[in-house]
């Protein structure tokens, strides 16, 4: 799903991009106010920054609209914070990320390369978060195999969308997380090759798109994204963030999936507004 430089260019965009993709998009409803907000979570080895970190997430949301739901885990001080770690979201393009580890995982097997081609699709989607490519590699790989990558990758929440609709997969922040850490770390479901060609394409998106959990991130510090964002009869818009970032002495993975938007930029400020006190937490620690 592509984002213009307008709202208007973004929800004409995605209408055609999601209609030819074959996503369920049924229209737009009124965001409704959100219920009352679970506690957020946080933990940490370092002295006091739990604490703050809780403070300030929760207080980035205190007036948000919509479901939130939002992951945080730093390697550097074994911190984690956590909301509504298990609540099902549609994936929209965040699913993205997932395939394209299914492909290297299932390509894994039998030690062979991408092909030509699956290296043009895989590009595309994630750089420019291109519907088709999507759903060509989605087809290609089958249910089987994005199952069979899910349950190496313990995404046990994680239930791919029936009929080629991949962008209502149903995803938690719980397996983003787990996806997230396999990316960023050495494990015995991805080689250090297929993570490193992940993390290129997710740190080259392109500029329109490199909203969301970077928002906020201290000069210096490197970024690896991918965004999701689909407009439905019910809970308006979805808006999701992932991303990994490294540098000033911290190693961590973040993910705010949203839905109940008015809009998509609605949406897009809530993640941005995590985003940025996590970042900034983070940084003074």
């Amino acid at each position: 799903m592509n984002q213009g430089t307008s709202s208007t260019t973004r929800r004409a965009r995605l209408l055609a991009a999601g209609l030819g993709a074959g996503l369920l998009i049924t229209g737009v409803a009124a965001a409704p106010a959100s219920a009352a907000t679970p506690t957020v979570g946080c933990t940490s080895a370092k002295a006091g920054l739990a604490a703050k970190l809780k403070k300030d997430i929760t207080a980035a949301l205190a007036n948000r609209r919509g479901t939130v739901a939002v992951g945080l885990y730093d390697r550097t001080g074994n911190t984690t914070c956590t909301l509504r770690a298990s609540t099902a979201y549609d994936s929209a393009s965040v699913v993205k990320a997932t395939v394209l580890s299914a492909l290297l995982w299932d390509a894994q097997k039998t030690r062979r390369a991408l092909t030509s081609r699956e290296k043009t699709l895989a590009t595309a989607m994630i750089t420019q978060s291109d519907n088709a490519s999507t759903s060509t590699l989605w087809k290609q790989l089958g249910l089987t195999k994005i199952k069979g990558f899910l349950t190496a990758a313990n995404m046990t929440q994680t239930k791919p969308g029936a009929n080629n609709y991949w962008g209502l997969t149903q995803i938690t922040v719980t397996d983003e997380q787990k996806l997230l850490k396999l990316l960023t770390a050495k494990n015995a479901v991805l080689t250090d090759a297929s993570r490193a060609y992940v993390n290129t394409l997710m740190g080259q998106v392109i500029p329109s798109q490199r909203w969301g959990t970077p928002y906020g991130r201290p000069a210096g510090v490197s970024w690896h994204v991918k965004n999701g964002w689909l407009s439905r009869a019910t809970n308006g818009w979805r808006v999701h963030s992932i991303g990994s970032f490294k540098g000033g002495g911290h190693d961590y993975v973040i993910t705010v999936l949203t839905h109940g938007n008015s809009t998509m930029d609605y949406g897009i400020a809530t993640i941005q507004g995590v985003a940025k006190v996590i970042h900034r937490d983070l940084a003074a620690s």
